[in-house]
């Protein structure tokens, strides 16, 4: 039997680091090479080769009919991003078998990738993934497999205008109790501009004005929001990925954060362009009022993959120009990370009745798992790679946190 003489069957990419995961960009070629090693002469048929990419979303929801009938509904649907075929080995024209003798074989191949794909993600409810996977005929016998997986990272250069721009919002609201006026409370914040890459500290200056009776707490933390779309139907997972909190302000009082920091965790990039999976970040400031709703002001964000210029930025904050020696692959995270708090904890009540609160924390700690995507807990072991523009022109960043098989990757 052939494959009894089968030592080897795999397919290798080729990478800029030998025992870096293969990472692409739109619009590069990928190559490698399909190895076979047998221990003796084998006959073959033909050795194909396909490489694919695609998104994907699935998920169900429970319905009722009536009080005593209840059904599921299902929503899935795809896109696809990448399909090549190719004929490694093909079988001679008289329709005889290929024989191979004993030894190391390999087979290269190249292939181009699409100007236009989605960043590779995995999350609860969808993932974006891309892979090269080999088929071995011969007759009379099984069709032998192999597959290898890699990421793809859409550049997202932070060095634009509309990425560079400063953010900043007003809100206040009046604290109730029992029917009851309790005075006034405001926030204004801003930040120097709407994109950032993982690794940087965000410098946020904010009023708080406590004009009610009550003591007041505010807060700010960065918000991840996968979205997930069918057939018209949308479904949320919103999570925590990074907090401060400020003190407590007494009535009649008022705090100003002169550039209070807040880190960015290696987390993966935005993902704007897919029809049906997005990945978005927002920085909210909220204020606990006791008795009443939280007040919350959000800043959107965008989270990048490649840094800012020395001497890009509007300001010359401290955290702008250092951003751009970051380099993801010395990021790491404790082995024990604080887990972050409470999804609830820093967004209003109105919001979470619209059933976009996160899971409790026993599923924290089992959702916590990837991708490009804030699964921090993937990126202590394999942190994303820098980017800059040498390595984009010539090829996360996140969540990058990459498997072995070379996707972010979070189970549920």
């Amino acid at each position: 039997m052939l494959f009894d003489r089968l030592r080897r069957f795999c397919v290798l990419l080729d990478c800029p680091e030998l025992d870096s995961p293969p990472v692409f960009s739109p619009g590069e070629a990928v190559s490698g090479r399909v190895v076979l090693e047998l221990s003796g002469e084998a006959r073959l048929g033909a050795l194909q080769l396909r490489a694919q990419g695609s998104a994907k979303v699935h998920w169900t929801e429970s319905r009722s009919a009536g009080s005593s009938t209840a059904y599921t509904q299902s929503y899935s649907d795809q896109v696809p991003f990448l399909s090549h075929r190719h004929t490694l080995l093909a079988p001679p024209d008289n329709g005889e078998v290929t024989v191979l003798q004993a030894g190391k074989h390999e087979f290269p191949f190249t292939f181009q990738l699409p100007e236009t794909l989605a960043t590779s993600f995995e999350g609860r409810h969808g993932n974006v993934r891309y892979w090269v996977k080999a088929k071995l005929h011969r007759p009379w016998s099984v069709v032998k497999k192999a597959k290898k997986e890699f990421t793809v990272i859409e550049p997202i250069d932070i060095n634009t205008p509309a990425l560079l721009a400063p953010q900043a919002g007003v809100k206040e609201k009046l604290a109730r109790a029992w029917y009851c006026n309790r005075g006034q409370v405001s926030v204004s914040a801003k930040i120097d501009r709407k994109g950032y890459t993982p690794g940087e500290v965000i410098p946020i200056f904010a009023e708080i004005d406590n004009c009610s009776t009550r003591t007041v707490v505010p807060k700010a933390a960065i918000i991840q929001t996968q979205t997930f779309i069918a057939r018209g139907a949308k479904k949320q997972k919103k999570s925590v990925v990074a907090s401060i909190a400020g003190d407590s302000i007494a009535a009649g009082k008022r705090e100003v954060w002169h550039g209070r920091a807040l880190k960015i965790p290696p987390v993966g990039p935005s993902i704007l362009q897919c029809r049906i999976i997005r990945v978005e970040y927002a920085l909210k400031v909220c204020v606990d009022i006791p008795g009443t709703s939280k007040l919350l002001l959000e800043l959107p964000l965008v989270i990048g993959t490649i840094p800012l210029h020395p001497f890009g930025s509007r300001t010359s904050s401290v955290s702008s120009q250092y951003s751009v020696h970051l380099d993801w692959l010395r990021m790491v995270i404790p082995e024990e990370p604080e887990a972050p708090p409470e999804y609830s904890s820093v967004v209003s009540s109105e919001e979470s009745a619209q059933n976009l609160s996160p899971p409790c924390q026993d599923e924290l700690r089992n959702g916590l798992e990837g991708p490009f995507f804030a699964y921090i807990q993937e990126f202590r072991y394999r942190p994303p790679p820098l980017y800059s523009e040498v390595s984009t022109a010539s090829r996360w960043g996140t969540r990058a946190g990459i498997t072995p098989s070379g996707v972010w990757y979070n189970t549920s």
